[in-house]
């Protein structure tokens, strides 16, 4: 009797190693089979180690793809609306006299962005009629986002000449606020669809170079919805300024019709996800058929991106959030108190803008396309280990720039430029090892809910920066806010100790 195993899952794209086993008429075959299944073992280990090896050039060639440029052009899609309904509306209405206080309560449209999680299912989930045929999943929820966007700036800007008239303010500002907070909403949206095509799109290794791109536009984007809005206010007014950024929608809708499509590879994910909430099947199974109809769209969309994730990490999934939630937190709080602390030492405004403006955006281009590139060389958790590293340091640079008696230009540009390219570096190695996290079966849903975690302890933590500057003062504050991001890089560390499958770029 004559049996084979065959063990062919070694294999790259310049070999493939291939083991037969023969079994003959029932003999032992011990040693054959231990003295084979070595030799296979050694050249699988070889084959890998090749196919990981990434050279220099190999790596910044991956900017020049198609894909990645698309990325580029919905970063600047992504980037232009969030300033219009953030510092550059609140700049329009205070020139046009609205009062502080009113401005105020203009900033709470931005929560929005904070609570996109609750209808990323839907983005996730629910098919638009006609579009998703011509466009896809993403593509058309994007394109729909970005007409509600286009919508609400013309809208704001049609709705702004009323400020003018004492007869029609308030009524202005209340059409504004609406027209803002279809902005707004429509822009998160935009985020939630974008976030889950870039992740889609491309396999994790590629992440960090997507990452980039993205990154790239969005903060040309944010000079053109600020300094851009500026200059075109001045020149014109405020209405044309904001029409003109509703023209400039367009780049986005471009990027949308010239990007690639993506096939989403549901299957095994989704049927293991439902078998761990089967019991709500159960549950409602005595009901009428819209009653389960629901209930089950509602597990699926909502409950299973949850069991997906907890499922697939099981007892590291914790650790995981964890690290999602502290990563950022060392920055955030000492950005907060950035801006008063140049004011505090004495830099004029234009020296603040000259510096941070010009060196900061020159070198968060550069620190996000290194981390970019250390990405497809080397992983994830190694670079993501560097920018927590370089973050925290420079932290200890504004704590040493606050021990000057008289301020120093030169030592303001080294200290930001030291802090944009580490966080350019350790944004992009962030964003790539949060895509790493999501299952394409439920991109969006869990990507927002990353990237919701990732910021709000940073922020509630960063609401008492003031009152621990005004405690025991600047110094000791940044020396604080480096101190906080400790415990991120040591999870890393930890990480690539017990689980450096982590750093590879596999996805599932």
């Amino acid at each position: 009797m004559y049996q084979s195993l065959n063990m062919s899952s070694c294999s790259n794209s310049q070999s493939k190693t291939k083991l037969t086993i023969h079994s003959i008429n029932g003999k032992s075959w011990g040693k054959k089979l231990g003295k084979d299944v070595k030799q296979w073992t050694n050249e699988c280990e070889v084959n890998l180690k090749e196919s990981n090896k990434v050279s220099w050039l190999d790596a910044f060639k991956a900017y020049l793809e198609r894909r990645v440029f698309v990325l580029f052009l919905l970063g600047f899609s992504a980037g232009l609306p969030f300033l219009l309904v953030f510092s550059t509306l609140s700049a329009w209405l205070r020139d046009d006299g609205i009062s502080r206080s009113t401005i105020g309560f203009f900033s709470w449209i931005g929560i929005t962005y904070s609570i996109k999680v609750f209808w990323a299912p839907v983005v996730d989930r629910v098919p638009l009629p006609g579009l998703r045929r011509l466009l896809g999943q993403r593509r058309s929820w994007m394109l729909l986002a970005q007409l509600g966007i286009a919508a609400g700036l013309v809208g704001m800007s049609f709705v702004g000449v009323g400020f003018s008239s004492p007869q029609l303010s308030d009524q202005a500002i209340t059409a504004m606020a609406l027209f803002a907070l279809l902005v707004a909403f429509s822009s998160a949206t935009q985020d939630i669809a974008i976030d889950a095509y870039r992740i889609e799109v491309a396999e994790s290794k590629q992440q960090g170079v997507m990452s980039a791109a993205y990154i790239f536009g969005y903060r040309i984007a944010l000079l053109v919805a600020g300094a851009g809005a500026f200059y075109m206010a001045d020149f014109f007014n405020w209405s044309v300024a904001y029409l003109l950024m509703a023209a400039l929608v367009g780049v986005g809708v471009i990027a949308v019709l010239i990007a690639p499509q993506v096939q989403r590879k549901d299957g095994d994910t989704i049927d293991e996800s439902l078998k761990e909430v089967r019991w709500i099947s159960d549950k409602v199974s005595t009901q009428p058929a819209l009653i389960q109809k629901i209930a089950r769209w509602f597990t699926y969309a909502v409950i299973c991106p949850f069991t997906d994730f907890m499922s697939r990490h099981g007892k590291w999934a914790l650790y995981l959030l964890l690290l999602v939630g502290m990563y950022r937190i060392s920055d955030i709080t000492m950005g907060v108190m950035a801006n008063p602390f140049y004011l505090d030492m004495g830099y004029t405004k234009s020296e603040i803008a000259s510096v941070t403006k010009v060196f900061g955006f020159v070198l968060t281009m550069v620190g996000s396309a290194f981390g970019g590139v250390l990405v497809v060389k080397y992983g994830l958790l190694r670079p993501l280990l560097l920018g927590a590293g370089l973050v925290a340091i420079t932290n200890l640079l504004f704590a040493v720039l606050a021990m000057f008696n008289e301020p120093s230009l030169s030592m303001l540009a080294v200290v930001i430029s030291a802090d944009n390219f580490s966080g350019g570096l350790a944004n992009v190695s962030f964003i790539a090892f949060l895509s790493s996290l999501t299952s394409r079966s439920f991109t969006a849903t869990q990507y927002a809910l990353f990237s919701s975690l990732m910021t709000l302890p940073g922020k509630y933590i960063g609401g008492y920066s003031g009152v621990l500057v005004d405690l025991q003062g600047y110094p000791w504050f940044f020396s604080y806010a480096a101190v906080i991001g400790i415990p991120a890089f040591l999870i890393i560390l930890w990480l690539l100790k017990k689980r450096p499958e982590l750093n590879r770029a596999s996805q599932e």
